[in-house]
């Protein structure tokens, strides 16, 4: 049996009805090679990639990835917005209050949207967004020595 050809990265942003521009791939390719990143660590990604973009165009492409899906935007409380390419699964996070690293936690239980509201208000929800706070190893180990 032939697996599945997986899409190239233009064709992932054609699919989704946008224009394909080398700095929109190497944006996309920046975040899902990257591991939570913040906007100044994708402008750098891309500008290795492809050279000089504003920062005016990375935010534009970046509100046009998340919109399309493409790319998920979190925003743990106290630290800058955080781009990721995990997307479609309704995952958590957990984020070190020392350092601000972030990373990916698994469903709670069960199918998205993950957890129960106690009173939905009359919405219908399909995703819940957790995060969990804590100290990394890192920073837990540096702080009992």
């Amino acid at each position: 049996m032939i697996a599945p050809r997986t899409p190239t990265t233009a064709e992932e942003l054609r699919g989704a009805g946008l224009r394909v521009t080398a700095a929109r791939v190497a944006l996309l390719e920046t975040v899902r090679s990257g591991d939570h990143l913040d906007v100044e660590a994708i402008a750098s990604g891309v500008r290795d990639r492809v050279g000089h973009v504003s920062l005016q165009a990375v935010y534009e492409a970046l509100h046009a990835l998340t919109a399309a899906g493409l790319v998920r935007r979190i925003e743990p409380a106290g630290s800058p917005a955080r781009f990721e390419g995990r997307v479609g699964d309704n995952h958590h996070h957990v984020v070190c209050r020392s350092c601000g690293v972030v990373a990916d936690v698994d469903c709670a239980t069960g199918e998205a949207p993950c957890l129960t509201a106690s009173d939905n208000h009359g919405f219908a929800i399909d995703e819940a967004d957790v995060i969990y706070w804590g100290l990394c190893p890192g920073c837990s180990s540096a702080r009992a020595s």
